[in-house]
């Protein structure tokens, strides 16, 4: 009996850890996409779906690539931009600032490190 439930339980993880990594790509194709559209609503509402923070996924997230925030400022994102600088740490934006090209977006960056 036990080898019967063993089975069974063997291919339930195995199909489950399939899935994740799939999952993990269709989430960085849909925040590129609705940073490239310049869409703040949808990729605040696709975060919280997913029950997830900028903060989190930031590094692990490359759109042709770029990190999110140079990506958004090279197709002139500037709505999901200004909430990318707001949400990620101080540390994060002055490290991305050298790549930040769009001037608003700069002025965002600078007024959250500086205060």
């Amino acid at each position: 009996m036990k080898k019967l439930l063993l089975v069974p339980a063997i291919a339930l993880i195995s199909s489950v850890s399939v899935t994740p990594a799939a999952n993990a790509s269709d989430v960085a194709q849909s925040l590129c996409e609705y940073v490239s559209a310049d869409n703040k609503k949808r990729l605040r509402s696709f975060l919280k779906s997913n029950n997830l923070k900028i903060r989190s996924v930031f590094d692990g997230v490359q759109c042709n690539g770029q990190n999110l925030l140079e990506f958004a400022s090279s197709k002139n994102a500037v709505k999901t931009g200004a909430l990318m600088i707001s949400k990620l740490p101080k540390s994060k934006v002055k490290g991305t600032m050298a790549s930040i090209t769009d001037a608003t977006l700069i002025e965002a960056a600078n007024k959250r490190v500086n205060g």
